[in-house]
């Protein structure tokens, strides 16, 4: 199939098949004479794949150590436990950190419960008052060396 065809039956753009094969997380495929990409049954396989990764939040590194762990089908599995274990940690500390966030929200929020004017706003004065209290964001820990921002790891 072309690109196109792939691209519609993966739901998933043009663009972001291509930019899969330059970064290696798709393999190349054939080539006609006439220039055209012509894709097989395994790449809309292994498309599909990444696109169920990236909708559980996984990073291209992540991604790509489960396709690698994928063409060992004899190994042992205890690494990709391990991968998503680090993954779960992950995104458990981000719901932490969106639950703060929400937190913050409502406190600003409930400021301004009365009408006023934007100058007696308390979101507004709450958001000034704020900046000057906030510290430094910390440093996250990443699960996946170089993937979801800089930042340490295990």
């Amino acid at each position: 199939m072309k690109i196109g065809e792939l691209s519609r039956q993966a739901g998933v753009p043009v663009e972001t098949i291509r930019y899969y094969e330059k970064i290696g997380l798709m393999a190349k495929p054939e080539r006609a004479e006439n220039g055209y990409r012509y894709y097989r049954q395994e790449h809309l396989d292994r498309l599909l794949f990444i696109r169920r990764c990236r909708n559980l939040d996984m990073a291209q590194d992540e991604i790509r150590e489960l396709i690698r762990l994928a063409e060992e089908p004899t190994a042992d599995c205890s690494d990709v436990n391990a991968l998503l274990a680090r993954h779960l940690s992950h995104v458990r500390a981000r719901l932490d950190e969106l639950k703060s966030l929400e937190q913050t929200l409502v406190n600003l929020q409930n400021a301004c419960s009365d009408p006023r004017t934007i100058r007696e706003c308390g979101i507004l004065g709450g958001l000034s008052d704020e900046l000057a209290t906030i510290p430094a964001p910390p440093v996250p820990d990443n699960h996946v060396p170089g993937t979801h921002g800089s930042g340490h790891h295990d």
